[in-house]
């Protein structure tokens, strides 16, 4: 009758398991070092370097010249390395670009989309605290038709008949939202446009209309101003054609109606004696 024998290994001491353990993890480190290492040689070979940037969307004011000139010294990296988003950025830091889109496409093509800014408006930072009528400007951009202020070549602006607006700082976009309500109001009673819309730091709006009068508005909420100056833009060709002359300058921060200068002729309606200016 034979024996049967059974034999269980020992467990390998602890020291050992940890020593086995080390070293597998530092095999796999090398082995990922050296799979790293070959992709980065490859991907900084000659053979992918990007061949052929397509630029489609807006370009009516960037050239291919004007953007070679400006973008492409920013973009660094092949095909494989370049890094998108810095090269989004490198685009949308020319001139009149307001967004860039940026993808790869093979073979080692990159694809851009670009949205340029359109003019609404001329823009003038007023200096801190200033009010309505002070010139006092810390500089002269561009708004888009987003309310975004921009800076590029004023003297590549090709409407001329660009609206100014002059106020604080982070005010563009109320501003021009406050001239797209007066302008079609103005053009529709006096045929003729809102020019120039300033906004003081305590927020007083001032409007000067195309042939140089200028109606100060007052403060209040975009609706309460909008409603005032309709109220007295429907009531001032009635005065002018009485007169038989022009707007020179009006006053409607007064309670209980509005003051009113004609070429040749002073006028005040609905206010009571004494009554004061709203600064």
């Amino acid at each position: 009758m034979g024996a049967t024998f059974t034999h269980t290994a020992s467990p390998l001491p602890p020291d050992i398991r940890v020593m086995n353990g080390v070293a597998g993890l530092l095999l796999a480190g090398v082995v990922l070092t050296a799979l790293a290492a070959g992709a980065l040689w490859l991907a900084r070979q000659p053979q992918l370097a990007i061949r052929a940037i397509t630029v489609e969307g807006d370009v009516s004011r960037n050239s291919s010249a004007s953007l070679r000139a400006n973008a492409l010294p920013r973009l660094s990296g092949s095909f494989v390395t370049m890094n998108l988003q810095k090269a989004k950025a490198a685009f949308e830091a020319v001139p009149w670009v307001r967004h860039a889109t940026v993808r790869r496409v093979w073979p080692l093509q990159l694809q851009v989309t670009l949205e340029e800014h359109r003019p609404a408006a001329y823009w003038e930072t007023k200096a801190e605290n200033a009010d309505a009528d002070s010139d006092a400007v810390v500089d002269t951009r561009l708004v888009n038709s987003f309310g975004e202020v921009f800076e590029a070549n004023l003297g590549d602006v090709e409407d001329e008949d660009l609206p100014t607006l002059a106020g604080p700082g982070k005010s563009s976009a109320a501003m021009l939202s406050m001239w797209r309500q007066l302008d079609p109001m103005t053009h529709r009673k006096l045929d003729e446009g809102v020019s120039r819309l300033d906004l003081s730091g305590r927020g007083s709006w001032k409007a000067t209309l195309e042939k140089g009068a200028v109606v100060e508005l007052g403060r209040g909420s975009e609706a309460e101003v909008v409603a005032r100056y309709g109220q007295f833009i429907a009531n001032i060709p009635q005065i002018t054609t009485r007169y038989q002359t022009s707007l020179v300058s009006a006053d409607l921060r007064h309670e209980n109606g509005y003051a009113v200068r004609l070429a040749g002729v002073t006028t005040i309606s609905n206010a009571p004696k004494g009554a004061t200016k709203k600064n």
